[in-house]
């Protein structure tokens, strides 16, 4: 089975309640898992999938915790191109940067190399106060990118 590192970029909690719900049902299926809220390029594994929880904070920006990773890879340009990885961004469609933050994680990530499995997930709070639904539903197809 895999290991899937998820990285979140919270402000309020939501990213992180959704990275912990979909670590549950991974570990349910066999894989393993670790959640990492303060990520670290130099303590990160590109021979895992990473699983990428964002919201959108403020004008489209990321969220306080995930700006210094994003900022690292910028800054340094790592060669991803072994890594796999998915994304979840949340937001509200009320404002037009919905979900910028993942769009704009996304757009990194693949232009370091890495290779993004099955579509992006963009929750909209306004209409799924729930956000650990819409994610547990996508989880049951993006599952099936991932190797054994």
């Amino acid at each position: 089975m895999s290991h899937i590192t998820l990285i979140t970029g919270s402000t309020l909690g939501g990213a992180e309640y959704v990275a912990d719900h979909l670590a549950e049902l991974l570990e349910q299926d066999g894989h393993s898992t670790e959640i990492v809220n303060q990520a670290d390029l130099a303590t990160l594994n590109t021979d895992n999938t990473w699983l990428v929880v964002c919201s959108t904070h403020g004008a489209g920006e990321y969220p306080d915790n995930f700006v210094p990773f994003t900022e690292q890879l910028a800054g340094e340009q790592p060669d991803l191109s072994p890594l796999a990885y998915g994304i979840i961004g949340l937001g509200d469609s009320s404002y037009d940067t919905f979900c910028a933050a993942a769009k704009n994680i996304d757009q990194l990530l693949g232009s370091l190399g890495a290779r993004r499995l099955g579509e992006r997930l963009e929750i909209d709070v306004s209409q799924d106060p729930v956000p650990e639904d819409p994610a547990e539903t996508w989880l049951e197809a993006w599952k099936n990118n991932l190797g054994d």
